[in-house]
């Protein structure tokens, strides 16, 4: 029994490394504005030789940056996408309360967030290219889908193997006597 219980542990270990991931990315989609002004400081100060090295980059924040300030400033209603986009992060993150407390029964959930993190890399190959996003700026968005299924893949199969340790204790308890 201590196996499972140490197996549990782990498994809402590396759940609450997920949320918390889940959480300040959509955390962060709010401030857009702010953190594109913040960035392109950045680039132009102490980050200077990441600018230097990524000519491309500093590029591509500056038109990011005009874009949501034209949009902030004439067409704020546009940011509602993102808040909609962090309000769905943080949902998400919810989703993965009920694995935590029962993981062998939700395992679906699971399975369903790493659905998701192999969908973000097609979304990315054709959205990328249509609303003219850089492709090295696609392989960053996919990264989040190929670095999200990472813990996801580990807690899956951790709860395969509590299933398999529970599973005899569960069906001795509904045996007939």
């Amino acid at each position: 029994m201590s196996e499972s219980r140490a197996l549990l542990r782990r498994i809402r270990a590396w759940l609450v490394f997920f949320i918390v991931c889940l959480v300040l990315s959509g955390v962060t989609a709010f401030p857009l504005v702010t953190e594109l002004h913040l960035m392109q400081d950045a680039l132009n100060g102490w980050a200077s030789p990441l600018a230097d090295a990524f000519p491309g980059l500093q590029e591509w924040i500056e038109r990011v940056r005009t874009g949501l300030d034209t949009a902030d400033e004439r067409f704020p209603f546009l940011l509602y996408g993102t808040d909609w986009l962090a309000f769905a992060h943080l949902v998400i993150a919810v989703a993965f309360y009920g694995p935590y407390r029962d993981p062998v029964r939700n395992i679906w959930v699971i399975e369903f967030g790493m659905i998701a993190c192999a969908g973000i890399i097609p979304l990315a190959l054709i959205c990328g290219p249509i609303r003219g996003i850089p492709f090295w700026w696609s392989v960053i968005d996919m990264s989040f889908g190929v670095f999200g299924i990472i813990p996801l893949l580990v807690v899956h199969r951790m709860i395969k193997r509590l299933e398999a340790l529970t599973a005899p204790v569960l069906s001795a308890r509904t045996l007939p006597v």
